[in-house]
């Protein structure tokens, strides 16, 4: 048991790396990642609420979607979790961290509609996660979100030294680094 959550620590974060081999979450990943604090405040709140969502989503579709026969209704309940996570998330960094929902501006309540957040409670479903397995994946993905946000943000601060050639300048060459980003993170696929 222990040795398959570790392995699902592993892919979900490194391997099947949400934003780079699966290109869900791009949003924020390109616009919030322009300084590391940012993107590591962005990265927090996405761990909290996929895991978050993971485990509320989990529980609900065990013991009310699946035992009611109305397992259809997933994808609409699954929102609406997410939806009321997030605004949770934005209520308690307007209140206690002011500085840090200011610089996540829109991006935060965009959380709620980030592909990411509800592919993993889909993905969950789909194969067939109990809950402790579900809330393993559910973080590990939005870690392995937070990992490369952090990233590229880390990498965009470098870049504004660059000697840039002008028709690169700004978001293609943002593009350019997370393609190359996404090649290096080929590179975990040997691991498992």
């Amino acid at each position: 048991m222990v040795k398959d959550l570790l392995v699902i620590l592993i892919a979900s974060s490194l391997v099947n790396n949400v934003v780079l081999s699966q290109f869900l979450g791009l949003c924020p990943f390109l616009g919030v990642s322009k300084k590391t604090d940012t993107a590591t405040g962005m990265g927090v709140a996405v761990i909290f609420v996929i895991t978050l969502a993971s485990a509320v989503a989990g529980a609900i579709y065990q013991y009310i979607l699946k035992p009611l026969d109305i397992t259809y209704l997933q994808t609409i309940v699954f929102i609406l979790v997410i939806a009321a996570l997030v605004q949770f998330v934005e209520m308690f960094l307007k209140k206690f961290i002011p500085a840090l929902y200011q610089s996540l501006g829109v991006y935060l309540p965009l959380i709620t509609t980030n592909c990411a957040v509800l592919g993993v409670a889909l993905t969950n479903v789909q194969k067939d996660y109990g809950i402790l397995t579900g809330i393993v994946n559910g973080f590990a993905t939005a870690v392995g979100f937070t990992i490369s946000i952090v990233i590229l943000a880390g990498i965009r601060e470098k870049l504004k030294y660059n000697d840039i050639p002008e028709s690169f300048q700004g978001m293609p060459i943002v593009l350019v680094t997370a393609g190359l980003m996404a090649i290096a993170f080929c590179g975990f696929s040997g691991l498992l």
